[in-house]
């Protein structure tokens, strides 16, 4: 019934498509909150010694789903009786919300067959309306429980997060276009990005710019790693205290995991330098561990090296950043200087320069963001600053980068676009020994008729070998006459230095003789270069005896 269901015009369907679009972003937001709801209510079934009731459970998953989004949370059961805020968002988590607006933006400009397909604008306002009035409603129903939404955080950073991912929907199912600037954009940036060179730069400096934010996530996940199984003890004793059954173990082992893009921030971060604070009065760096730290008990956390001065092997950290300059450099030179390109194709040391540092800035912009998405609040008073500092991070990340992947880069360049060394000939002249003189080849008689025919014909030449037609030698083998030239041609007149002379008229009777011409052997002129063909049948007067029917066969009686 559907398939054949009359179909609506555009101005009929606009309502329907753009409600369409509305119901999406609402789908989206709702599995959201559904897969977080049944995983919260599957972990409080599996308690035996959980003292909340379901209602308790679904505001939990409902806080923890505004967490997600960057929402900072309320925590009003605390020790103190004080509420405390929970500003601290676990990556993992955020990447489910994040993909479900993403693709629902995505999917509306996808064209349906009996359905037309909205505009860019109405369908990111539509998606995102729909998200956030779920969004809204999740935040009214948790504002009770025991995590309940700080509410100007609803608007920055939750709804950001969520217009951000819809505009990135958006934009992949446009084909990710790299459109012209604002008109309020200044002229020079118009004809920058008019130019394709530009566009190439742009888009090296951006690739490179992910692959180094992306090389130092791996070596801060490393370094946690490492740390992890160098005090795997107290790990194991922090994992067994929090939770004594199995379903709070699973509890803590699934929050330990959401957490650990995080902890790959902050160990990114401890390479750089700057390193993360361990609240208000305890900073963690390569240098030294200073400071009162305020831990908590948690299985991520006892991997933080001893307090005091560092070690040889807490300065080993700074591999990371010098992995992510190394990185840049080469992602740089691989589109600056690819291997075996020729000097003239490269890009000038200039412009090298300029896509690597401009890597470097987006390398130190996107380190900058994760480490603001990676730390927040987790209490008051000493709590209140937990991870780590955003700018000295992203600042941390450019200088690194931009120190070692600008040079880095020019020296790579310089070494792919070296000078050869000398050949053998110049090394045998260098030596003493003179390079042999080239002995000239002996020039045929054949050549310039040779040189007009095509490459099938040289093919059938050298395949006959000897075998030579009667035409090619007729005629006078004499100082003079050309080999293959017949007596009395324009060829025979022009080697003996006298002007050609006109053929004989022909009588009727051999004009209407058909005489198929040598195929085997005749050239092909180029009309491009004005050749004039010339016929290369015999004109003597024998030839012209025998065309006729009288004529034909032997002279005389005989």
């Amino acid at each position: 019934m559907t398939g054949n269901s009359p179909s609506l015009s555009a101005e009929q369907s606009r309502p329907a498509v753009l409600a369409f679009a509305l119901l999406r972003g609402a789908v989206a937001a709702g599995l959201g909150v559904g897969s977080t709801a049944v995983l919260v209510l599957a972990l409080w079934i599996s308690s035996p010694a959980s003292d909340s009731s379901p209602g308790g459970a679904l505001h939990a998953a409902a806080g923890l789903w505004l967490l997600a989004h960057g929402a900072e949370l309320i925590r009003a059961d605390t020790l103190s009786g004080v509420p405390a805020p929970v500003g601290l968002v676990p990556l993992l988590l955020a990447v489910v919300p994040v993909w479900l607006v993403h693709r629902a933006a995505r999917d509306v400009l996808v064209p349906e067959e009996g359905r037309p397909v909205p505009s860019a604008a109405g369908a990111f306002a539509m998606v995102v309306t729909g998200y956030l009035l779920v969004g809204a409603a999740v935040a009214y129903y948790g504002r009770g429980g025991p995590l309940s939404a700080y509410p100007p955080s609803l608007l920055f950073p939750a709804a950001l997060v969520v217009a951000g991912a819809a505009a990135a929907g958006v934009w992949t199912a446009a084909g990710r276009p790299s459109g012209p600037p604002p008109s309020w954009a200044p002229v020079s940036l118009h004809e920058a990005l008019a130019r394709g060179r530009f566009r190439e730069h742009a888009g090296t400096a951006c690739r490179t710019a992910a692959a180094g934010v992306s090389v130092l996530l791996g070596g801060g996940a490393l370094l946690v790693a490492v740390a992890l199984m160098w005090h795997a003890q107290p790990a194991q004793q922090s994992f067994v205290q929090l939770a004594g059954d199995w379903a709070g173990r699973i509890s803590v082992f699934l929050l330990a995991l959401v957490l650990v893009p995080n902890a790959a921030v902050w160990g990114a971060a401890y390479g750089l330098g700057p390193g993360f604070a361990l609240g208000t009065a305890s900073t963690v760096t390569p240098l030294a561990f200073s400071g009162r730290p305020a831990l908590p008990g948690f299985p991520l956390l006892a991997a933080m090296p001893a307090e005091g001065p560092g070690t040889v092997l807490n300065w080993s950290a700074a591999a990371v950043p010098v992995a992510a300059g190394v990185t840049v450099a080469w992602f740089t030179v691989r589109r600056a200087a690819p291997p075996g390109a020729a000097r003239e194709d490269a890009w000038s040391p200039r412009e090298t320069a300029l896509a690597a540092a401009l890597a470097a800035v987006g390398c130190g912009a996107g380190t900058a963001v994760l480490a603001a998405a990676a730390g927040g609040p987790l209490g008051t008073r000493a709590l209140a600053e937990f991870g780590p500092v955003w700018w000295l991070t992203g600042a941390a990340a450019l200088a690194w980068t931009a120190l070692l992947g600008v040079p880095g880069a020019l020296l790579l360049r310089a070494w792919r676009l070296r000078e050869p060394g000398p050949s053998m000939d110049e090394e045998g002249e260098a030596a003493g020994n003179p390079r042999p003189v080239p002995v000239p080849a002996p020039v045929s008689v054949f050549g310039p008729a040779r040189a007009q025919a095509p490459a099938h014909e040289e093919t059938r030449h050298e395949s006959h070998g000897g075998d030579r037609r009667w035409w090619q030698w007729s005629g006078r083998r004499g100082g003079g006459a050309a080999a293959g030239a017949a007596p009395g041609s324009e060829a025979d007149a022009a080697s003996a230095g006298a002007p050609a002379p006109r053929p004989a008229a022909r009588p009727a009777a051999a004009a209407s003789t058909p005489v198929a011409p040598p195929a085997a052997h005749a050239s092909v002129p180029d009309p491009d270069e004005g050749f004039e063909p010339y016929d290369f049948l015999p004109t003597d007067p024998w030839h012209e005896r025998t065309a006729r029917p009288e004529g034909a066969g032997p002279s005389g009686n005989g």
